[in-house]
Protein backbone atom coordinates (compact mmCIF):
# COMPACT_ATOMS: atom_id res chain seq x y z
CA UNK A 1 0.00 0.00 0.00
CA UNK A 2 1.60 3.38 -1.17
CA UNK A 3 0.82 6.41 0.97
CA UNK A 4 2.45 9.56 2.04
CA UNK A 5 3.60 10.88 5.63
CA UNK A 6 2.22 13.91 5.90
CA UNK A 7 3.57 14.76 9.66
CA UNK A 8 6.07 16.78 10.49
CA UNK A 9 6.71 16.08 13.60
CA UNK A 10 6.93 12.53 15.74
CA UNK A 11 7.27 12.18 19.71
CA UNK A 12 10.12 9.49 18.87
CA UNK A 13 10.94 6.71 16.86
CA UNK A 14 8.56 4.31 18.08
CA UNK A 15 5.84 7.06 17.29
CA UNK A 16 6.88 7.22 13.95
CA UNK A 17 6.88 3.66 13.50
CA UNK A 18 3.37 2.95 14.95
CA UNK A 19 2.08 5.75 12.58
CA UNK A 20 2.60 4.08 9.64
CA UNK A 21 2.04 0.27 10.58
CA UNK A 22 -1.86 1.44 11.75
CA UNK A 23 -1.71 3.87 8.61
CA UNK A 24 -0.71 0.93 6.51
CA UNK A 25 -3.70 -0.90 7.91
CA UNK A 26 -0.91 -3.96 9.08
CA UNK A 27 -1.31 -5.98 12.13
CA UNK A 28 1.01 -4.95 14.58
CA UNK A 29 1.73 -8.57 14.76
CA UNK A 30 2.50 -9.33 11.67
CA UNK A 31 4.36 -6.58 9.89
CA UNK A 32 5.20 -6.30 6.87
CA UNK A 33 8.99 -5.28 7.40
CA UNK A 34 10.20 -4.65 3.98
CA UNK A 35 7.69 -2.33 3.27
CA UNK A 36 7.45 -0.54 6.52
CA UNK A 37 11.62 -0.36 6.52
CA UNK A 38 11.87 1.61 3.32
CA UNK A 39 8.72 3.86 4.42
CA UNK A 40 10.60 4.57 7.74
CA UNK A 41 13.96 5.41 5.92
CA UNK A 42 12.45 7.26 3.61
CA UNK A 43 11.27 9.59 6.84
CA UNK A 44 14.42 9.56 8.20
CA UNK A 45 16.03 10.24 5.10
CA UNK A 46 13.82 13.36 4.92
CA UNK A 47 14.73 14.01 8.78
CA UNK A 48 18.25 13.99 8.59
CA UNK A 49 18.59 16.96 6.11
CA UNK A 50 16.83 18.76 7.85
CA UNK A 51 18.14 17.79 11.64
CA UNK A 52 21.05 15.79 12.17
CA UNK A 53 21.33 15.64 15.64
CA UNK A 54 17.16 15.15 15.96
CA UNK A 55 17.55 12.27 13.47
CA UNK A 56 19.94 10.22 15.39
CA UNK A 57 17.52 8.12 18.07
CA UNK A 58 15.67 7.62 14.55
CA UNK A 59 18.60 6.18 12.76
CA UNK A 60 18.98 4.03 15.93
CA UNK A 61 15.67 2.02 14.70
CA UNK A 62 15.86 2.31 11.42
CA UNK A 63 19.40 0.02 11.75
CA UNK A 64 16.95 -2.12 13.89
CA UNK A 65 14.68 -2.30 11.33
CA UNK A 66 17.39 -3.32 8.41
CA UNK A 67 19.28 -6.24 11.33
CA UNK A 68 15.36 -7.70 11.39
CA UNK A 69 14.70 -6.95 7.09
CA UNK A 70 18.26 -8.80 6.63
CA UNK A 71 17.14 -11.68 9.35
CA UNK A 72 13.77 -12.55 7.52
CA UNK A 73 15.57 -13.03 4.25
CA UNK A 74 17.89 -15.93 5.87
CA UNK A 75 15.94 -19.54 5.94
CA UNK A 76 14.23 -19.85 9.61
CA UNK A 77 14.45 -23.76 9.83
CA UNK A 78 17.16 -25.20 11.88
CA UNK A 79 20.36 -26.76 9.61
CA UNK A 80 20.09 -30.28 11.68
CA UNK A 81 17.08 -31.80 9.86
CA UNK A 82 14.25 -31.68 12.71
CA UNK A 83 12.21 -28.61 10.94
CA UNK A 84 11.65 -26.58 13.99
CA UNK A 85 11.02 -22.74 13.00
CA UNK A 86 13.50 -20.20 14.55
CA UNK A 87 12.34 -17.24 16.52
CA UNK A 88 10.79 -14.86 14.61
CA UNK A 89 13.17 -12.16 13.85
CA UNK A 90 10.15 -9.01 14.90
CA UNK A 91 9.12 -10.81 18.35
CA UNK A 92 11.11 -8.37 20.27
CA UNK A 93 10.17 -5.37 18.05
CA UNK A 94 6.42 -6.00 18.50
CA UNK A 95 7.19 -6.17 22.50
CA UNK A 96 8.64 -3.29 22.08
CA UNK A 97 5.75 -1.53 20.22
CA UNK A 98 3.63 -2.76 22.12
CA UNK A 99 4.57 -1.89 24.98
CA UNK A 100 5.20 1.50 23.96
CA UNK A 101 1.24 1.66 22.76
CA UNK A 102 -0.01 0.58 26.46
CA UNK A 103 2.27 3.70 27.69
CA UNK A 104 0.85 6.37 24.97
CA UNK A 105 -2.27 5.27 25.95
CA UNK A 106 -1.82 5.61 29.66
CA UNK A 107 -0.04 9.12 29.22
CA UNK A 108 -2.92 9.92 26.74
CA UNK A 109 -5.42 9.45 29.86
CA UNK A 110 -3.60 11.10 32.25
CA UNK A 111 -3.58 14.25 30.14
CA UNK A 112 -7.21 13.87 29.59
CA UNK A 113 -8.08 13.63 33.07
CA UNK A 114 -5.07 16.82 34.24
CA UNK A 115 -7.37 18.82 31.34
CA UNK A 116 -10.56 18.06 33.06
CA UNK A 117 -9.13 18.68 36.46
CA UNK A 118 -7.67 21.63 35.52
CA UNK A 119 -11.72 23.07 34.63
CA UNK A 120 -12.43 21.88 38.40
CA UNK A 121 -12.46 24.44 40.93
CA UNK A 122 -12.98 23.39 44.88
CA UNK A 123 -14.19 25.78 47.73
CA UNK A 124 -11.88 25.61 50.92
CA UNK A 125 -13.31 23.82 53.54
CA UNK A 126 -14.76 25.91 56.23
CA UNK A 127 -15.31 25.79 60.24
CA UNK A 128 -19.45 25.35 60.29
CA UNK A 129 -19.21 24.45 64.09
CA UNK A 130 -20.57 27.51 65.05
CA UNK A 131 -24.07 26.38 62.92
CA UNK A 132 -23.67 22.33 64.00
CA UNK A 133 -22.83 22.74 67.84
CA UNK A 134 -25.45 25.64 68.84
CA UNK A 135 -28.75 24.75 69.54
CA UNK A 136 -31.33 26.32 67.44
CA UNK A 137 -33.17 29.52 68.61
CA UNK A 138 -37.15 29.32 67.99
CA UNK A 139 -39.44 32.19 67.84
CA UNK A 140 -42.11 32.30 71.05
CA UNK A 141 -44.97 33.85 68.78
CA UNK A 142 -48.42 33.05 67.70
CA UNK A 143 -50.04 33.22 64.17
CA UNK A 144 -51.41 36.49 64.57
CA UNK A 145 -48.15 38.19 65.58
CA UNK A 146 -46.89 36.61 63.01
CA UNK A 147 -49.43 37.77 60.64
CA UNK A 148 -49.26 41.22 61.94
CA UNK A 149 -45.59 41.78 61.39
CA UNK A 150 -46.12 40.61 57.75
CA UNK A 151 -48.17 42.92 57.11
CA UNK A 152 -46.28 45.92 58.47
CA UNK A 153 -43.66 44.57 56.26
CA UNK A 154 -45.75 44.49 53.19
CA UNK A 155 -47.16 48.35 54.13
CA UNK A 156 -43.46 49.58 54.88
CA UNK A 157 -42.37 47.80 51.26
CA UNK A 158 -45.11 49.22 49.85
CA UNK A 159 -44.33 52.88 50.76
CA UNK A 160 -40.79 52.58 50.17
CA UNK A 161 -42.01 51.88 46.38
CA UNK A 162 -43.98 54.86 46.14
CA UNK A 163 -41.78 57.07 47.36
CA UNK A 164 -39.28 55.53 44.22
CA UNK A 165 -41.74 56.18 41.78
CA UNK A 166 -42.84 59.67 42.74
CA UNK A 167 -39.09 61.25 43.50
CA UNK A 168 -35.71 60.70 42.18
CA UNK A 169 -32.65 60.61 43.32
CA UNK A 170 -30.38 63.97 42.34
CA UNK A 171 -26.82 63.72 42.53
CA UNK A 172 -24.36 66.76 43.46
CA UNK A 173 -22.95 68.60 41.13
CA UNK A 174 -19.52 67.65 41.39
CA UNK A 175 -16.51 70.19 41.50
CA UNK A 176 -14.59 71.27 37.95
CA UNK A 177 -10.72 71.59 37.77
CA UNK A 178 -11.60 75.63 37.64
CA UNK A 179 -13.32 75.10 40.98
CA UNK A 180 -10.77 73.29 42.91
CA UNK A 181 -7.65 75.79 41.67
CA UNK A 182 -9.49 78.73 43.03
CA UNK A 183 -10.30 76.83 46.28
CA UNK A 184 -6.69 76.01 46.46
CA UNK A 185 -5.40 79.53 46.11
CA UNK A 186 -7.10 80.47 48.59
CA UNK A 187 -5.19 77.63 50.92
CA UNK A 188 -1.48 79.02 48.95
CA UNK A 189 -2.35 82.43 50.23
CA UNK A 190 -0.15 83.80 52.82
CA UNK A 191 2.00 80.32 52.59
CA UNK A 192 5.29 79.43 50.08
CA UNK A 193 4.91 75.88 50.85
CA UNK A 194 2.19 73.30 51.35
CA UNK A 195 1.85 69.73 51.27
CA UNK A 196 -0.15 67.69 48.57
CA UNK A 197 -1.75 66.32 52.26
CA UNK A 198 -3.10 69.59 53.15
CA UNK A 199 -4.53 70.38 50.04
CA UNK A 200 -7.23 67.17 50.68
CA UNK A 201 -8.17 69.37 54.13
CA UNK A 202 -8.79 66.02 55.69
CA UNK A 203 -11.18 64.40 52.70
CA UNK A 204 -10.88 61.52 51.34
CA UNK A 205 -12.82 60.20 48.89
CA UNK A 206 -11.81 59.02 45.19
CA UNK A 207 -13.13 62.12 43.24
CA UNK A 208 -11.54 64.57 45.40
CA UNK A 209 -8.24 63.23 45.66
CA UNK A 210 -8.15 62.69 41.91
CA UNK A 211 -9.47 66.37 41.31
CA UNK A 212 -6.94 67.71 43.72
CA UNK A 213 -3.85 66.40 41.82
CA UNK A 214 -4.73 67.02 37.73
CA UNK A 215 -5.29 70.62 39.65
CA UNK A 216 -1.96 70.75 41.12
CA UNK A 217 -0.66 69.01 37.39
CA UNK A 218 -3.04 71.78 35.93
CA UNK A 219 -0.96 74.63 38.06
CA UNK A 220 2.60 73.04 37.32
CA UNK A 221 1.88 73.13 33.94
CA UNK A 222 0.92 76.55 34.27
CA UNK A 223 4.03 77.21 36.10
CA UNK A 224 2.15 78.50 38.55
CA UNK A 225 3.59 75.97 41.64
CA UNK A 226 6.27 73.68 41.60
CA UNK A 227 6.43 70.02 42.72
CA UNK A 228 8.91 68.16 44.82
CA UNK A 229 8.76 64.04 45.43
CA UNK A 230 11.91 63.24 47.40
CA UNK A 231 11.13 59.34 47.43
CA UNK A 232 8.86 57.20 45.60
CA UNK A 233 5.68 57.15 47.02
CA UNK A 234 6.56 60.11 49.37
CA UNK A 235 5.35 63.03 50.24
CA UNK A 236 4.77 65.61 47.58
CA UNK A 237 5.58 69.39 48.33
CA UNK A 238 4.28 72.06 46.49
CA UNK A 239 6.12 75.85 46.36
CA UNK A 240 4.96 78.71 44.51
CA UNK A 241 6.10 78.93 41.09
CA UNK A 242 7.43 81.91 38.76
CA UNK A 243 3.68 82.63 37.60
CA UNK A 244 0.59 83.64 39.56
CA UNK A 245 -2.17 81.62 40.22
CA UNK A 246 -4.82 81.72 37.41
CA UNK A 247 -7.43 83.91 38.30
CA UNK A 248 -10.96 82.30 37.70
CA UNK A 249 -13.55 83.34 34.63
CA UNK A 250 -15.78 85.02 36.26
CA UNK A 251 -13.31 87.54 38.34
CA UNK A 252 -13.92 90.97 36.47
CA UNK A 253 -10.93 93.18 36.46
CA UNK A 254 -11.82 95.65 39.30
CA UNK A 255 -11.38 92.36 41.57
CA UNK A 256 -8.41 91.49 40.86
Amino acid sequence: MAYKVKLDIFEGPFDLLVYLIEHAEMSIYDIKISEITNQYLQYVEHLTRRDTILAGEFMVLAASLIEIKSKMLLPRTVMDGSGDLLEDPRSELVQRLLEYKKYKMAAEALTEQEELASRIFTKPKEDISIYTENPEISLNIDLSQFVKSFETFLYKKKKIEEVQREYTKVERQRMSIEARIEQMKNLFRGKKKLRFHDLLEGETGRYHIVLTFLSVLELIRLKSVKARQAVNFGEIVLTMGDKDMPQDKGESDDDK
